[in-house]
């Protein structure tokens, strides 16, 4: 029984993977480098746009952080209504109330300006916007936007989600618990910003963890099986960005050098897993979202090296190559070995960011469900070095509870 649901499974991959090359794929606009912010509403005005809905979250509004781009937009001629109210694992009440503003206010485009929260939280607003005759939850899962959405800019703060060059929308439902992605080539944002300005000063937990969200990106899209020559290239350059960059920015707020590398590194790792797909360290990390609003990043951060360990030989070569390409090995050992090395450097960098091993608040009763869930998510679509099933994703979910 086994063996014909893990056959299920690759047939459904090879499929997906088959009918991606016909998808129209696009790649944002980019505008990069310190003070590129200021080139933003130039852009806007140029795509022919009036009037635009920001949506954010309170902590942007109180540092200031738009501060240049509402200037901007007020001195180019561009109205502008703000949309601040963004939570964490952005629920389908925030949208439906953003998504309020931009009809009440007649907006033309849309800008995200935050984390992976208000990005997710702007593409669920275009995808509504698109399709207004369609709820989220009949968008949930794959090609159910179709149209095209408003122009959509995204200008990250942190440098992790990738969401500025992703297909996906990642939405909570707080009635249910229940934590999902509306994916579309549609929903990939026109343009983004990459400042790295933006993320100067970035509180350390922050900086360790949406760093480890952009590895574990990397790593998901690399091991598994729906790789192209683009995206094992976007990956392996993300990785070796990281494990670079990653602890000099968590170290140093102000490293412009290592800010910039690691929003560059956010990018391609996004971009890789966007076409390739994550895996259960994803699928597992969202039910920890949607139950107990642990932040994606950490959540991340804390189950890659248990799901990597869990993976056994079917991982081995691909996480040997990364371990090559982070700087990790001396070239002559074996990819067990190297594959351990690159598992041991992973939670060594945990370690040196004060990122725990576990995660505390799991309760016993919700595992049975999140196991549910998880597996719904992950299988068949994504395409893992290894197909799990029931029992083990009850293991894991038990080897990451405190």
């Amino acid at each position: 029984m086994r063996r014909l649901y893990t056959l299920y499974c690759r047939l459904f991959q090879f499929v997906l993977k088959q009918t991606a090359y016909f998808l129209p794929w696009r790649q944002p606009e980019l505008l990069e480098g310190e003070h590129s912010l200021k080139r933003l509403p130039d852009l806007v005005k140029q795509r022919g746009l009036d009037r635009v809905l920001i949506v954010t979250d309170k902590g942007i509004t109180k540092l200031g952080l738009m501060d240049d781009l509402l200037r901007g937009l007020h001195e180019t001629g561009v109205s502008y209504e703000v949309y601040d109210k963004t939570v964490p694992n952005p629920t389908i009440d925030n949208i439906e109330e953003a998504l309020g503003r931009y009809k009440r206010q007649q907006c033309e485009g849309i800008i995200a300006f935050g984390g992976g929260s208000p990005i997710d939280c702007a593409k669920g607003v275009a995808a509504r916007a698109a399709r207004p005759d369609k709820s989220l939850s009949e968008m949930k899962g794959l090609l159910k936007v179709r149209k095209d959405i408003p122009p959509l800019f995204a200008v990250p703060t942190t440098a992790g989600t990738g969401s500025e060059a992703t297909v996906a929308a990642v939405i909570s439902n707080s009635a249910t618990h229940e934590k999902y992605a509306v994916s579309d080539p549609k929903l990939i944002p026109h343009a983004a910003v990459l400042d790295p300005l933006l993320t100067k000063g970035l509180p350390p937990h922050i900086t360790s963890t949406t760093g480890m969200d952009a590895l574990t990106h990397a790593v998901e899209a690399y091991i598994g099986r729906g790789n192209t020559a683009q995206t094992k290239k976007y990956s392996r350059e993300a990785v070796s960005l990281i494990f670079e960059n990653l602890y000099p920015a968590y170290v140093d707020g102000s490293d412009m050098t290592a800010r910039k590398k690691m929003q560059k590194a956010s990018l391609l790792a996004g971009m890789a897993f966007t076409r390739a797909y994550v895996g259960y360290v994803h699928a597992i990390a969202h039910t920890l979202g949607g139950f107990y609003s642990v932040p994606h990043g950490l959540a991340n951060a804390v189950i890659l090296p248990h799901v990597l360990e869990y993976y056994g030989k079917p991982a081995y070569k691909p996480l040997a190559e990364l371990a090559d390409v982070a700087g990790l090995t001396q070239g002559a050992e074996s990819d067990v070995i190297k594959a351990r090395i690159f598992i041991d450097a992973v939670k060594k960098l945990n370690e040196d960011m004060n990122i725990p091993e576990k995660v505390s608040g799991i309760q016993e009763k919700d595992i049975p469900l999140m196991v549910k869930r998880a597996l719904e998510e992950a299988n068949p679509m994504y395409p893992v070095p290894r197909i799990l099933h029931k029992e083990d994703l009850m293991k894991l979910y038990y080897k990451i509870k405190a």
